[in-house]
This record gives structure tokens, C-alpha cells and sequence, in this order.
């Protein structure tokens, strides 16, 4: 008898765990999903399997419920279509977590050096541009105010889009750090508004540290009359940077786990070059 009162107790544990566990999982997927596009397109299909499944089985309705069974499959696979931008950004989120920071280190590091070589190609080709790289701060409203991009990251696309007979080349372009991808280009960025000791500062880098100023972004700017590379943050710039200099600066701003970090290693406020 104490037999049987244990594993039932011990059942029940297990029953609980496993129901909040599922609605943990329920309550924060309708969380992240409730406010997107695609939410009610979501709910239109779930209630009508629900419905037509609870009628299949009180009319028993055999070639219905021979059908939905085979439908489930492909609605699986029409929800996975249909929350494909949202599912890749909760991933992207989830790979940004602290607990995932060790493992992601890698690829970082190799966005990093993809960075930089395409900061010395422009600065090279005296090719000016302005680059917001967005960190936990949506830039969207930005980048409503050029066109939209989903692009992988590559020397050859900024080097296009950023050349001077293209029609971005004097926006800014900002690029995703969550998936490290081009989000779009020809922006309008905020330009910084402070009287500034240097009047010889172009729009570029003031708009630099204009973006960096209404959010967390990291702005890198290349001066199309100098080539020389600058890099923004928290409304600060450094100006005039070495390769070196550029990638421990990079390495410190992307790879550190805290922002705090960021702030303390980027006090220079009256480093700003010509545009």
C-alpha cells in the first residue's frame, strides 16, 4: 500500500513538472509570436483544426479525421513558412544569450575580421561610408528611411552599395549584429547636435555619433577625402584608427558580455577627423 502511495505521489510530481514546464513554453511562445504579422494567420489555422478535429470526433467523421492527420504535417510546415523571420530572430536572440556567448565566440570573431577587411577596402579605395551595426537596440524606425535589405555581409555588396554612382552611397547602412546579416542602406541617421570644437566635421560623422547617441549602436565611418577609419559609440568617436586599433576596439565593443565594458573604453570626446 505505501508501495503504491509513493510511485503515485511520485507520478503526480512528475505530472506537474511536465504541465508547467508545457506552459512556460506556451505562454512565452504566444508572448513572442502575439505581436507579429503572421499571429493572426496563426490563430485563423489552429482554430480551425481544433474545431474540425473536436467535430471529427464527436460525429466521428472518419474521412475528416483521415485527413487532418495528414494535414498536420503540412500545417507544421506552413506555420515554420509563414514565423520564418521571427523564428530566425528568436534563434538569432537565443544564440546572444550569456549562456551561448562562448560558443558564439568564433563566429564573432570571424565577423570581426570580415569587418575589418572591409573597412580597409574602403579606406583603401577612399570609398566613404557609414556603417551602424545594431546591437540590442531596434533600429527600425531608421531603417524605414531607406530601403531594406536582407543580405549576407561581403565586401563586394558594401563596396557597391557604398560606391559614388550608386544611389545608396550617401546613406548609412545598418547591419544586424544578432545575425550579422545587411538589414538595409541609404538611411537617414540623426546627426549630432552639439557644438562640436572642429567645424570642419562632415554629416558622416556627425551622423555617426548621432545614431550612437539615440542608441546602442557601434558606428564605423570611413572618410571618402582621407580614407581614415573611425569608430563611434555612445555618441563618442575615435578617429584615425589602425588596423589594430580598429580590431581590439571591435573585439572589445562585439565579444564583451558587458556594456558597461564598452562605455568605459571609449572616452575620447574630442576625437573627431574630417569627414
Amino acid at each position: 500500500m505505501e508501495t503504491a502511495i509513493q510511485f503515485l505521489a511520485k507520478s503526480w510530481y512528475l505530472v506537474l513538472i511536465e504541465i508547467a514546464i508545457l506552459w512556460v513554453i506556451i505562454f512565452q511562445t504566444y508572448r513572442y509570436f502575439r505581436a507579429t504579422r503572421g499571429a493572426r494567420i496563426f490563430t485563423a489555422l489552429i482554430l480551425i483544426y481544433v474545431i474540425m478535429a473536436l467535430l471529427s470526433g464527436w460525429l466521428n467523421l472518419q474521412v475528416i479525421g483521415w485527413l487532418l492527420r495528414y494535414i498536420s504535417v503540412f500545417l507544421a510546415i506552413a506555420l515554420v513558412v509563414i514565423f520564418q523571420p521571427e523564428l530566425r530572430r528568436a534563434l538569432a536572440e537565443l544564440g546572444n544569450h550569456r549562456f551561448f556567448l562562448t560558443l558564439n565566440e568564433q563566429g564573432r570573431e570571424r565577423f570581426i575580421d570580415e569587418l575589418v577587411e572591409i573597412l580597409n577596402m574602403l579606406s583603401r579605395n577612399r570609398v566613404g561610408a557609414l556603417i551602424a551595426i545594431e546591437r540590442s537596440i531596434d533600429l527600425k524606425q531608421y531603417l524605414e528611411t531607406g530601403v531594406e535589405l536582407d543580405s549576407k555581409l561581403s565586401r563586394e555588396i558594401i563596396g557597391t552599395i557604398f560606391h559614388s554612382g550608386t544611389i545608396l552611397h550617401d546613406g548609412g547602412m545598418i547591419v544586424r549584429m544578432s545575425d550579422e546579416r545587411i538589414a538595409g542602406a541609404g538611411c537617414v541617421f540623426p546627426l549630432n547636435q552639439r557644438e562640436l570644437s572642429d567645424r570642419s566635421i562632415g554629416l558622416r560623422h556627425r551622423a555617426s555619433m548621432g545614431i550612437t547617441e539615440e542608441s546602442d549602436a557601434i558606428a564605423l565611418v570611413v572618410s571618402e577625402e582621407t580614407g581614415a577609419i573611425s569608430i563611434g559609440v555612445q555618441g563618442k568617436l575615435d578617429r584615425d584608427l589602425e588596423e589594430k586599433e580598429i580590431r581590439e576596439k571591435l573585439s572589445l565593443l562585439l565579444l564583451s558580455a558587458e556594456e558597461e565594458t564598452t562605455t568605459d573604453n571609449s572616452e575620447d570626446d574630442d576625437a573627431i577627423g574630417e569627414d
